[in-house]
């Protein structure tokens, strides 16, 4: 198991926590969003930043990611779609690829994610999140493409490459979806099933099925990581940024109110060095 830091995330507090941990000399991986998709991008001005007024909201990112990078964080685009841990380490899965490490620090921002019925109580009994982490249990079958992520249509292309029959549901076909698989507008869903998946219903329609995919932009930690304690949607922190779960920590609006970057830095900070000296304990015991 490679010694080092993961990152989810790439806004300010994903960032202050890479600088934080690699001023200790630890190796850093962060993943994240492209800087463009981040809410911060978008903003004309950001005058709360203590010392750096008058910046837009992309030049004081471009700074942090700048800064992260001189300092050897190493930074990858991409969307995580599993987390798995175990005992002394964890893997992301981004995409087709993975990635391994001794701590993590969560710092995704606020991750919209409002279910759909059903769906958390089949959540590993035909509900997922990632095509390339489940797709190869449901070959043969029909499963439903719940599209909501500007990747979905090229994992459901993948579903439909291994052999999975593949319907795809959205407000409208996307660009770039295989003309093979069929498509179906639908915008009030619903997961069926007792003790596994056995129907998606669609405006209504049941449409029987044995695997949903539901293919969101982020995924909420407390999805991704089992046990993870959550409060009216925010992640339960001390003042170490643990979150109470060996080796994991977290930062920045995932926590909670203020939404501010100077909040998120600080937290940032604190989650890099916290996950810095649990890699030391560890090397030392």
């Amino acid at each position: 198991m490679e010694e080092r830091i993961l990152v989810v995330g790439a806004g300010p507090a994903g960032l202050a926590a890479g600088i934080a941990a690699r001023s200790r000399n630890k190796a850093v991986l962060v993943v994240g969003n492209p800087t463009q998709d981040s809410p911060l991008a978008k903003a004309e001005r950001v005058d709360n930043y203590p010392g750096l007024p008058g910046l837009t909201g992309a030049q004081l990112l471009e700074q942090l990611a700048q800064h992260a990078r001189n300092m050897g964080v190493e930074c990858i685009n991409g969307k995580v779609n599993a987390i798995l841990a175990w005992d002394g380490g964890f893997m992301l899965t981004v995409g087709s690829q993975t990635y391994q490490g001794s701590a993590l620090v969560l710092a995704p921002g606020v991750v919209q994610s409002a279910k759909y019925p059903g769906e958390e109580a089949l959540l590993g009994r035909g509900v997922s999140y990632c095509a390339t982490c489940d797709g190869m249990l449901y070959r043969g079958r029909d499963v439903m493409v719940v599209g909501r992520s500007k990747d979905a249509p090229e994992e459901a292309n993948f579903l439909h490459s291994i052999g999975c029959r593949v319907t795809y549901v959205s407000a409208q076909r996307p660009a770039g979806l295989n003309e093979a698989i069929p498509h179906r507008v639908g915008h009030r869903l619903e997961v069926e099933g007792e003790q596994r998946v056995s129907a998606l219903l669609v405006d209504g329609e049941r449409c029987p099925c044995q695997g949903v995919f539901i293919l969101r932009p982020a995924i909420a930690p407390a999805d991704l990581l089992p046990g993870l304690q959550v409060e009216q949607g925010s992640i339960v922190v001390d003042r170490n940024m643990s979150t109470g779960l060996p080796g994991v920590f977290a930062a920045g609006d995932c926590t909670g109110r203020p939404y501010q970057v100077a909040k998120a830095v600080g937290e940032g900070l604190v989650a890099g060095e916290s996950a810095a000296e649990y890699l030391e304990t560890k090397e030392n015991n």
